[in-house]
């Protein structure tokens, strides 16, 4: 929601900026008869508006008064509901100039005239097709036509990112309403002209471009050619620097040294499979480093850094707003994946090497509490300004969860792993499936420990709303459990934690105007992230028990791909709404987890025989971040508002401005990853 909204009542010369959150203050904003409290009267000159009439067919909200004055100004009496709303904003205009502009339009903003040819007043909903079990929200009224041909133009400014339903009703009972669905384009111009036919009680709606919107996507796709040009000089070169001239010259000027054995994993030893003479089961190979784990991390983490720089500003790059996926919904569950497979294979090292279980689980502890300390420090930024205040304290977050997580998965692994895997004949009945049936026990926990998320959300009763309620609250389910944002997620975390320290901005507000704080990092969804590092934690033992026989490892990957894809189709109904559990990264729902799990054995096949079976690409340039994870995560968020990072842009409502920016900022840490691999720098905990 926006500070300040610019209105133009339709006096000439005049103009009132009202700011929300006093507007908030004077109104309820909810759907029903008993919504507005109150109406804002403005006063012209010596002419002041009359008393509002309430009439229930506006919705519930403030209608117009229909009285002029002796100077013809027209009174309006409106409010707040009427003017803040999460996909437009409404502008009224004089009607003597139709097709006059409010304001520069923004991003993701188009300029809709609704043009009235019939001698009614009608009424403007919008429902926008993202906004599940919705109802129409009022944008604003369009007065009757002042004379015969003299028809009544009303301005609106609406969203482009998603199709919108608009429906006109007319204040009398005799005329139909009428719907229109569109799509608007960026920056587009448009009219809605409102006629009658033939018969009086019926209202044709016909929408007419006025000018042709922009082509916001082509910043993406000549994006998209750049860095598939350096990919190709890239490609080019690892071909020229084979050659034998290449490579003598390179040999004369300097020699590198292996980094990777002085490499750590950001939780814990490196990615490494053992040396096979530790391991009778394996046939002898030498031991290296899983490249394909740091390039699948470094994937992850590139996105993310992009998607929090502001992903150029697209919808798609952005969190979704509740049930369904979105580009940005898919990083940081890859990252807890990799987590839990770097886990398994960094303890079953260690412990090969002859280090204490003790001395193991005092490490985990001390890295899951410095996680959980650098977290709350980046997520709390007024620390540059001295002492974190506990009042406004923001507790759960990225990094803390990844702490916690960390903490049960590897005490868990710790637990049930073996110092060494034993030979295990394969005519055993169930060697087929021996790296499941070998940590039952912590299998047995991690399903004790998902029975306990099930019950939790759909058997805790929540004070005012439905028991099982796993919807956004606000306007959505028809506005009529506003308050009970995340069900039982959102109540534990208010319950435990307090309002006041958890995110008060989710991302559920723009769309469902959600009143509610909610964290889509809170207590409930970390159990479902254990699951998640847990599931990546059995691709590590995958990696484990079928070491370089690649035809098993992928096989087994794509089978555990399959499985969970299956439990999501099921799960969710193949839909994105009406699935028993809906596919829901703000309450990292179980559908969720399976559903990010199944794509993250996917790419790891992917991954694995491209990077470290076939050898056709080195990783780079995701596999350089992917070594200093922990670094790149941090900084990036430290340094996101300073140069070169962040500039100030020549037209901040351009998508391809905040898209270069926001992709230079990227590569930026790419390079210093590159940088500090090449010097051998990396941070570990």
């Amino acid at each position: 929601m926006k500070k300040q909204t610019h209105l133009h009542l339709g006096w000439p010369e005049v103009e009132y900026f009202f700011n929300a959150a006093v507007l908030l203050q004077l109104c309820i904003p909810v759907l029903s008869v008993h919504a507005c409290t109150s109406v804002f009267a403005p006063a012209v000159g010596n002419n002041t508006c009359k008393a509002s009439i309430w009439d229930p067919r506006y919705g519930g909200l403030c209608r117009r008064h229909a009285a002029r004055t002796d100077t013809a100004v027209e009174c309006l009496c409106v409010c707040c509901k009427c003017f803040i709303f999460g996909d437009a904003q409404v502008a009224l205009l004089s009607a003597s100039h139709p097709h006059h502009k409010t304001s520069v339009l923004k991003m993701d903003e188009a300029s809709l005239s609704v043009i009235n040819e019939i001698e009614d007043d009608m009424m403007l909903y919008v429902l926008s097709d993202h906004c599940f079990q919705c109802l129409p929200q009022l944008l604003g009224i369009i007065p009757a036509r002042p004379a015969s041909g003299t028809p009544a133009t009303v301005g609106f400014v609406v969203d482009t990112q998603h199709a919108l339903t608009l429906q006109l009703n007319s204040t009398s009972a005799h005329l139909e309403p009428c719907k229109v669905h569109f799509h608007f384009g960026e920056q587009g111009n448009y009219s809605l002209w409102v006629k009658n036919l033939n018969e009086p009680s019926l209202v044709s709606c016909s929408m007419i471009t006025d000018s042709e919107p922009i082509n916001s996507y082509l910043p993406i796709l000549f994006a998209f050619l750049v860095f598939a040009f350096l990919a190709a000089l890239s490609a080019i070169w690892n071909t020229v620097k084979r050659l034998d001239v290449v490579t003598n010259l390179l040999l004369c000027l300097g020699s590198t040294v292996e980094t990777e054995r002085l490499i750590n994993s950001e939780l814990g030893t490196p990615n490494r499979l053992v040396d096979a003479s530790m391991e009778s089961i394996i046939p002898a190979t030498t031991g290296r480093r899983l490249r394909s784990l740091d390039t699948f991390r470094g994937l992850s983490l590139v996105i993310m850094v992009f998607v929090n720089y502001g992903g150029g500003r697209y919808w798609f790059f952005r969190h979704e707003s509740w049930n369904g996926l979105t580009v940005a919904d898919l990083v940081f569950p890859w990252f807890v994946f990799i987590m839990g497979t770097s886990v398994g294979l960094s303890l079953s090292s260690s412990l090969r090497r002859g280090v204490k279980r003790t001395h193991l689980l005092w490490r985990i502890f001390w890295r899951s509490l410095q996680l959980f300390l650098i977290g709350v420090i980046i997520i709390n930024p007024n620390y540059c300004n001295g002492p974190l205040s506990w009042d406004s304290l923001r507790i759960p977050g990225v990094l803390q969860r990844l702490g916690f997580t960390y903490l049960v998965v590897a005490v868990l692994d710790l637990g049930v792993v073996r110092d060494r895997l034993n030979n295990l004949s394969s005519e055993t009945c169930w060697y087929s499936v021996h790296d499941v049936c070998l940590y039952w026990p912590a299998w047995v926990f991690v399903i004790a420990l998902e029975t306990v998320w099930l019950c939790w959300t759909f058997l805790l009763p929540v004070p005012g709303c439905p028991t099982g309620y796993l919807g956004p609250g606000g306007i959505g389910d028809f506005g009529q459990y506003q308050n009970c944002t995340g069900g039982a997620a959102g109540y534990i975390d208010r319950w435990l934690l307090r309002d006041n320290h958890i995110y008060q901005t989710p991302s559920s507000r723009a769309v469902y105007q959600t009143m509610m704080p909610f964290d889509p990092e809170g207590v409930l969804g970390t159990i479902n992230s254990i699951l998640m590092a847990f599931l990546g934690l059995q691709a590590g033992k995958v990696l484990q028990h079928y070491r370089d026989q690649h035809r098993q490892i992928i096989t087994r990957f794509l089978i555990w791909g399959f499985i969970l894809g299956i439990i999501s189709a099921v799960l969710t109904k193949c839909s994105r709404n009406d699935g028993f559990i809906p596919v829901n990264k703000n309450l990292w729902s179980l559908s969720y987890v399976t559903t990010l799990s199944c794509f993250a054995f996917v790419a790891l096949v992917f991954f694995y025989y491209l990077v470290d079976v076939k050898k056709w690409w080195s990783g780079a340039p995701f596999f350089y971040p992917g070594m200093n994870s922990i670094l790149v995560y941090v900084g990036h968020e430290v340094f996101e508002e300073y140069f070169p990072f962040r500039w100030k842009m020549a037209n901040s409502q351009s998508h391809a401005e905040h898209l270069a920016q926001n992709l230079v900022a990227t590569s930026i840490w790419v390079i210093i990853a590159y940088l500090l691999y090449r010097r051998k720098i990396f941070w570990k905990i």
